[in-house]
């Protein structure tokens, strides 16, 4: 589990295909996060991934066909740069929201505007994501936490803080820039609750259950 506060960026050094998957070779400032050992978790632009080989200032980690084919990390080549998040570990601080670093889909950015000193992002989310999506709801964009300013259809803007833009990925991004999305894992949870809950309270189930009559 992550909190989408990314503490470091780290730089593809390299990548190997292993029959459909690739390993991944990360290099990253240890100042900035602890070394990790292999079967730890670390999440690379919003995937949670499993070092399986550590050095002090670089990590290995397997991706999957399945992983490649549903996130942006197919399209890292060597000398991408990405945003690095340790697990988060007991006491550790809560200060974005909860994310699991199991992305739910791949947003294209349409737009990359200044707001003041701060910069404004316009997402567009893939097809079945947007009913996840709230004003002032949570969202992971590239394993970053950030809150939905507002939602039209299928897209979404968000407001990125010169902090946050100086230390992610997100100085990068520019008009068709493609990020991983993750939507609030609550309302996902939200959403099966409601889904095999009850039947909903309303008068046609009063009648159902006579607690009215007919003519009501």
């Amino acid at each position: 589990m992550f909190s989408g506060i990314v503490k470091g960026l780290g730089r593809v050094a390299g990548q190997t295909a292993t029959g459909g998957d690739t390993r991944l070779a990360i290099e990253f400032d240890p100042s900035e996060i602890p070394v990790p050992v292999p079967g730890a978790s670390i999440a690379v632009n919003g995937v949670c991934l499993t070092a399986s080989r550590c050095d002090p200032a670089s990590f290995e980690a397997d991706v999957s066909a399945e992983t490649l084919a549903v996130t942006t990390l197919a399209a890292l080549t060597a000398g991408s740069r990405v945003n690095l998040e340790p697990s988060l570990r007991l006491g550790d601080p809560m200060d974005g929201h909860w994310v699991s670093g199991h992305v739910d889909g791949v947003g294209r950015v349409l737009e990359v505007a200044p707001a003041a000193r701060s910069v404004r992002l316009r997402i567009e989310l893939p097809e079945g994501l947007a009913h996840y999506v709230a004003r002032k709801g949570s969202i992971a964009v590239d394993g970053v936490s950030l809150t939905v300013n507002a939602v039209e259809g299928r897209q979404f803007d968000v407001n990125i803080v010169p902090h946050t833009r100086d230390v992610t990925v997100i100085s990068e991004y520019r008009a068709g820039h493609t990020v991983n999305i993750e939507v609030d894992i609550v309302a996902r949870y939200l959403e099966r609750l409601l889904g095999a809950g009850p039947p909903a309270l309303n008068l046609e189930f009063l009648r159902t259950h006579g607690y009215t009559n007919n003519n009501e």
